[in-house]
């Protein structure tokens, strides 16, 4: 007589423990879905309202709502936009902008590189005297920088725009490009001395390249914030030839109303240089500054 045994059934089960990071990112995460579309909504809508309305006649407008779609799309909104003087301002903007970046990065990476380099406490009682430059807004002096541009003979001419806008952008862009150049390990500073280099060669061969995503993004920042730019072109300049694009949206206002679709078609032209600007220099922007703000 034979005796069979059956052999124990082993459950096998997993061990408890906390889950694995590349299996916790697996699962859904429906509450930041659901607040990425409701920012996307919030960004999108604006932004084809302006679109859309450019693209309407005055009349079209009052008739549909704000965000039907035109039934009979016209180019007129911005066709009259160069009869309005929409060439010069662009011209004007772009010579302000690239005046600006061209200030500020000729001063601020100089002194930048010598508050790093050199350690005596005047350069670090300017460098603060800078950061205390980013607490002073610039309706609070207003007075006296047209009173200066007046008494340089200045007023009403693009040099008088771009010389307070880059006075008022130098502490960011110091702030910026110094941190940026803190990050340059000192080996490669004492490498390139013991080889016999001057300042001027570890300048041009050293912190320029080492340099770029800084200067990039300073010169994004530097940029937007002179095409953006309202208080000065208003107060310190009054003829039509100066004119900028801020100001000359005013053209489409007058007493009897506003013409909001030639004023959205001009928004529209005007955004597109901003927009060319930052996709081709996004990364660098990016990359400076989280190295500028990242201490």
């Amino acid at each position: 007589m034979s005796v069979t045994l059956d052999r124990p059934r082993v459950r096998t089960t997993r061990p408890a423990g906390p889950v694995s990071p590349a299996r916790r990112s697996r699962r859904p995460n429906i509450p930041a879905a659901i607040a990425a579309a409701i920012w996307l909504a919030i960004v999108a809508v604006p932004i084809y309202y302006v679109v859309v309305t450019g693209f309407r006649s005055q009349d079209e407008y009052i008739a549909q709502g704000p965000l039907d779609l035109p039934r009979s799309p016209t180019l007129d909104n911005f066709t009259a936009l160069f009869d309005l003087g929409f060439t010069t301002f662009l011209l004007n903007s772009v010579l302000v902008a690239a005046g600006t970046i061209a200030l500020v990065l000729v001063v601020a990476l100089p002194a930048a590189y010598a508050i790093v380099r050199n350690p005596s406490r005047l350069l670090r009682t300017a460098f603060n005297v800078f950061l205390l430059g980013l607490a002073v807004p610039a309706q609070a002096v207003i007075v006296p920088v047209y009173l200066i541009i007046t008494r340089l003979r200045l007023y009403d001419t693009l040099l008088a725009v771009v010389l307070p806008t880059a006075a008022f952008s130098l502490p960011i862009a110091i702030v910026v490009l110094t941190s940026t150049l803190r990050d340059i390990p000192g080996e490669l500073y004492e490498a390139m001395t013991v080889d016999g280099a001057t300042p001027r060669r570890i300048f041009s061969q050293l912190v320029l390249p080492l340099a770029r995503p800084g200067l990039v993004s300073v010169g994004i920042f530097v940029g937007l914030g002179a095409w953006n730019g309202f208080l000065f072109p208003l107060v310190l300049t009054q003829s039509q030839e100066q004119r900028v694009l801020p100001l000359g949206l005013w053209n489409f206002q007058n007493q009897y109303g506003t013409n909001v679709p030639g004023l959205m078609a001009a928004v529209v032209l005007s955004a597109l240089p901003v927009l060319t600007l930052y996709l081709f220099g996004r990364r660098h922007l990016l990359s400076g500054l989280a190295a500028g703000f990242g201490k």
